[in-house]
């Protein structure tokens, strides 16, 4: 990949004390493109996601935003260098309306000072014109953002990311807690994200989604990196074995053949059919 990424992360790592909980992880976020970090838990992903976002500070290697070193202290830091995480929880209020969730924190007012007051009309108008842009029609901005389904307040809070400057938006396992036709809903979004120019970081632990939508691979293993490929070189297939530790289960079959211990064992005193004798 040709380019100064937007992000980039050369031989970084974190350690709490005397827990290394991330070694030598080299990882580079580039416009207009995907990279998913898998991982199960305990991999390092978290703390790959705090480092980036600007929650935790590296303390090795170096991290790089258009290819300058920097070391944020706050994630404000971050977000005002266009970087931006969505975890899981959202950040959203469930009982106020969408367009209050899209602007929480930065409301738009209007007015002279002191007597300033919310401008209601502008901020509906902008959250239904950038929600839009995404490909997210809302009938009513005034319902409660949590009556809407997981993936449409996953969708809702990239929309909100992007329309506050976000170059680099990371996403913290947002298909985690859907069904299959809402996770759905929300790769569709990621990939209309990384049609806009941004460079999205896709944290998750299922290869089936990773492979639908990433143009890169990273995968995590005990806080290092297990394997970095491009699309073009890993099929889903080869994507899975490595998510599952298939190296790792190869040798347990070889263990387990060897002590006989492999194949379901029989049930403990099997008691006769009704019936038989």
């Amino acid at each position: 990949m040709t380019g100064t990424p937007l992000a980039e992360l050369r031989g970084a790592g974190k350690s709490y004390g005397t827990v290394r909980a991330l070694h030598g992880v080299d990882l580079a976020v580039h416009p207009g493109r995907v990279t998913c970090v898998l991982g199960d838990n305990g991999a390092g992903k978290s703390t790959l996601i705090k480092i980036i976002s600007g929650l935790h500070q590296h303390t090795e290697g170096t991290y790089l935003v258009d290819g300058a070193p920097v070391r944020f202290t706050t994630p404000r830091e971050a977000l005002d260098r266009g970087i931006a995480a969505v975890y899981q929880d959202l950040a959203t209020v469930p009982l106020m309306p969408v367009w209050r969730n899209f602007f929480l924190g930065s409301e738009l007012t209007k007015g002279p000072w002191p007597v300033r007051r919310l401008d209601i009309a502008r901020m509906k108008r902008t959250a239904d014109a950038e929600l839009r842009a995404m490909g997210i029609a809302l009938d009513d901005l005034e319902q409660p953002v949590g009556t809407l389904s997981g993936g449409q307040r996953q969708c809702v809070a990239i929309a909100r990311a992007v329309h506050f400057g976000a170059r680099v938006l990371i996403l913290d396992e947002p298909t985690a807690a859907l069904g299959v036709k809402q996770s759905g809903v929300v790769l569709k979004y990621v990939a209309a994200a990384r049609e806009r120019g941004l460079g999205v970081v896709l944290i998750t632990h299922n290869p089936h989604h990773a492979h639908l939508v990433g143009d890169h691979f990273t995968v995590l293993r005990l806080g290092t990196v297990e394997l970095s490929a491009a699309r073009a070189d890993i099929t889903l297939a080869e994507l899975t074995d490595h998510m599952a530790g298939g190296t790792e289960l190869d040798a347990l079959k070889h263990e387990l053949a060897q002590s006989g211990g492999i194949g379901p064992a029989a049930p403990p005193d099997a008691s006769p059919r009704e019936g038989h004798t």
